[in-house]
C-alpha cells in the first residue's frame, strides 16, 4: 500500500472516531435534548433524564363550542381579552326564541288567573304559594343572568363600569341562593302528598313550557366556562355555527399557571417521581432556566408525538407523558418547545 493511501485510511479512521466520540457526550445520562433548546446540560447540575415538551396553560386550552346552531349575531370579545367565567363571549340570532318565550308567559299570565279564581286552604295552599315563590325566583335568576350578560358586554365596548359589573354579578348570586332556598320549601310542602286541581295541573304544565323557552333562549348566549384568556376567536358575525363545527368559534385558557406536557422515554421512568424538581429549558430562551417540578405522572405508556422529524422514527420511541408545574413562567408562552431536565439533587419544595 502507497504512504499516500495509508495516510488517507488513518486519516479516515480518526474521523469516525472522533464522530462515534462525539454522539456518545452529546446523549448524556438522560438522552438527548430532542427538541435541540440545548444539547448541555444546565451548567454544574445533575439531571436524571431529559425529555422534550411544551408549554401549556395548566387549565388545557379550552375549544369553547355552541350548545346550538345558530347564526352569529355579535361577537362580544377578541383575542388577549381577559374574561371570567359565565362571561357573554357570542350572542346568536333568537328574535324567533323570544317571540316564543314572550307567548309562553302569556299563557302562563292566563293560567295564574284562572288558578286563582279557586281558593285553597292549609296544605294546598301552602303549596300553592311554594309553588308560586319558585316559579318567581326561576323568573328573577334569569332575568339577573340577562342583566349581568347586558353590563358585561357595555363595559367590554368601554360604556360601562366594572361597579355596574360587580353588583349585576353580586344580584345574580342572591337569586341563585334564592332560588335554592324557594326550592327547598317547596320539596317540604309537597311532603303531604295531596294531589294538584286540574287548574294547578295546567298552570305547572304551562310553567314549564316557560322554563324550556327559557332554557332553549338562554343557549343561544355564549359564555366562557372558565376565568381565562382568549386565545383565538374563528367566527365572524353572519357566520353559521354548531356543536359539530370542525373548528370551535373560540378557544381560551387561563394563562395564570402554566406546565409543561414531556414525554418522558419509558426507559427513564424509574429516574422520575413525582415532586421532583426539574429545569426547564426553551427554545426560543436558549440562555434562561425556569425551575418547576413534577406534578403528576400518567399511568399509560404510548407512541411518542413530540420528537421532531428525522429524530427517531415515532414507530420506535414509546413515552410517558409528565406534568411538570412551573414556579415562575416569565416569559413563556403556551406552544413554546421546551426541554425538561429531571433533577436528581432534590425534591421540589411544596
Amino acid at each position: 500500500m502507497s504512504k499516500r493511501r495509508t495516510a488517507l485510511v488513518a486519516l479516515t479512521a480518526l474521523i469516525a472516531g472522533a464522530g462515534a466520540l462525539y454522539a456518545i457526550t452529546a446523549i448524556g445520562p438522560g438522552g438527548p435534548a430532542r427538541w435541540g433548546a440545548s444539547t448541555d446540560a444546565p451548567p454544574e447540575k445533575r439531571w436524571q433524564a431529559v425529555a422534550p415538551g411544551r408549554i401549556e396553560a395548566c387549565s388545557g386550552q379550552i375549544k369553547v363550542a355552541t350548545a346550538v346552531v345558530g347564526v352569529v349575531q355579535k361577537v362580544l370579545v377578541k383575542t388577549n381579552d381577559k374574561v371570567f367565567a359565565g362571561e357573554p363571549l357570542l350572542q346568536l340570532a333568537d328574535e324567533e326564541l323570544r317571540a316564543r318565550l314572550a307567548a309562553a308567559e302569556t299563557q302562563v299570565g292566563l293560567r295564574e288567573r284562572a288558578r286563582d279564581e279557586k281558593s285553597a286552604t292549609g296544605s294546598a295552599k301552602t303549596r300553592r304559594k311554594a309553588l308560586d315563590a319558585v316559579a318567581e325566583a326561576e323568573r328573577t335568576l334569569y332575568d339577573a343572568r340577562a342583566a349581568v350578560d347586558r353590563s358585561a358586554a357595555r363595559r367590554r365596548a368601554g360604556g360601562g363600569s366594572e361597579a355596574d359589573l360587580t353588583a349585576a354579578r353580586l344580584a345574580f348570586t342572591r337569586a341563585q341562593n334564592e332560588l335554592s332556598t324557594r326550592q327547598d320549601e317547596l320539596r317540604t310542602a309537597e311532603d303531604d302528598g295531596a294531589l294538584p286541581t286540574s287548574l294547578e295541573g295546567q298552570l305547572s304544565i304551562a310553567r314549564s313550557e316557560s322554563a324550556v323557552a327559557r332554557s332553549v333562549l338562554d343557549k343561544m348566549t355564549v359564555r366562557a366556562p372558565i376565568d381565562g384568556t382568549v386565545l383565538q376567536v374563528n367566527v365572524r358575525v353572519g357566520e353559521v355555527v354548531s356543536p359539530g363545527s370542525p373548528q370551535p368559534p373560540l378557544q381560551l385558557a387561563d394563562l395564570s399557571a402554566l406546565c409543561v406536557r414531556a414525554e418522558l422515554d419509558e426507559r427513564d421512568l424509574g429516574s422520575v417521581r413525582t415532586g421532583q424538581a426539574v429545569t426547564v429549558r426553551a427554545a426560543a430562551f436558549p440562555d434562561r432556566e425556569f425551575e418547576g417540578s413534577v406534578q403528576s405522572i400518567a399511568p399509560l405508556v404510548e407512541p411518542g408525538r413530540l420528537d421532531p422529524p428525522g429524530s427517531r422514527n415515532q414507530a420506535e420511541l414509546d413515552v410517558i407523558r409528565v406534568t411538570i408545574g412551573l414556579t415562575g413562567a416569565g416569559d413563556l408562552t403556551i406552544g413554546m418547545k421546551a426541554d425538561v431536565y429531571f433533577r436528581s439533587d432534590k425534591v421540589a419544595s411544596p
